[in-house]
């Protein structure tokens, strides 16, 4: 009797002690011969993935299609939604927020391309650039439909803005790549802004010609149905240029020692920014009404001219070799664009 009392005993205990072995590694096998992961490995994926902890990082970028394709996580940061906490300033110039980004006290921003240069050269390598936000966003209006080419601008005067700055420059490279001289084959006429270039524009009547940016594009369309978008600059860049480069309007940098302290914030802010820019460019009407949200500008604007801002994320080896080929042509047409000389491989994060 003992004895079977015995066994009944040893009996229970192995049982036990099957049953605890089974839970504590939660591995069984299923159908289609898989094995489902222990219970503890699976806590451990989900901890690493709560590791993260948000970051207050502030963020600057200019009023214009270099913010407009962050609408979409300022909206999600601001109803706490990102994965950081971020502080947005949208200014009119980046002369407002450039030596707070050298200092720090601004983390990252959106700014001109030939501007992210110069600073990274005057600041001895305090910035570094991350990637490309924008290309080019500039295009050649007409009051009429003479001009279907950039050759067809021979003899035209040209009414722009930014005179001394990168617009001058593209302007100028275009010209020349398709066998115009700027300075004898046709007259560029400098106004101060934009508005003053479409006053001009519209007073000047039929064959009036102009290059400006949008959405100061869409804006003056709005207002004269007779003008035509004759010719996109970055695609006749592209058609004229035998380097291969394109027009590079803005770019992301972040402040060099805060990127060295805080590479895993940088990389959500990267993450989060592709995601944003990607619902920009697939939402047209719906990032219109959060470019109006955030006083960009008009939704009714915004609308139609986001197909037209090449808002786009490009990083790594391509933004490289497309902000360098650029800078490249800015600093054969005045080294003062650039900060005076070609930035060093340093100014890229790749």
């Amino acid at each position: 009797m003992k004895k079977w009392i015995k066994r009944i005993v040893m009996a229970m205990i192995c049982v036990t002690m099957f049953a605890i072995t089974a839970c504590q590694t939660n591995s069984t096998a299923n159908n289609d011969g898989t094995t489902n992961q222990p219970t503890t490995e699976g806590n451990a994926t989900t901890n690493a993935t709560l590791d993260y902890v948000s970051q207050h990082v502030k963020v600057a970028a200019l009023k214009g299609p270099t913010a407009i394709g962050m609408v979409k996580l300022m909206k999600d940061s601001k109803e706490g939604q990102a994965a950081n906490d971020y502080e947005f300033t949208i200014a009119a110039a980046a002369d407002e927020f450039t030596s707070l980004l050298i200092k720090g006290d601004i983390q990252l921003a959106a700014l001109p391309c030939n501007a992210a240069a110069t600073l990274y050269n005057k600041s001895e390598g305090k910035i570094q650039l991350l990637g490309i936000n924008t290309l080019g966003v500039l295009y050649i209006l007409e009051n009429g439909n003479t001009i279907q080419s950039v050759a067809d601008l021979k003899g035209k005067t040209i009414y722009t803005t930014g005179k001394g700055t990168t617009p001058e420059y593209t302007l100028r490279h275009l010209l020349k790549s398709a066998g115009i001289d700027p300075d004898n084959d046709v007259v560029i006429e400098f106004k101060s802004e934009a508005a003053e270039v479409a006053q001009t524009m519209m007073a000047a009547g039929n064959g009036a010609v102009a290059m400006l940016p949008q959405p100061y594009v869409t804006t003056l369309q709005n207002n004269n149905a007779d003008i035509r978008i004759a010719l996109d600059v970055t695609k006749e860049w592209e058609a004229v240029t035998k380097d291969g480069s394109t027009v590079v309007t803005g770019v992301i940098a972040v402040n060099t020692k805060y990127y060295e302290n805080n590479k895993q914030t940088v990389d959500k802010f990267m993450e989060e920014y592709q995601s944003s820019v990607s619902y920009v460019n697939a939402n047209v009407e719906a990032a219109a009404n959060l470019v109006e949200e955030f006083d960009i500008f008009k939704a009714a604007v915004a609308k139609k001219a986001i197909p037209y801002c090449n808002i786009t994320f490009i990083t790594g080896e391509e933004c490289k070799n497309k902000v360098s080929k650029y800078l490249t042509v800015l600093f054969n047409e005045n080294a003062a664009a650039v900060g005076g000389k070609m930035p060093d491989e340093k100014f890229y994060i790749q």
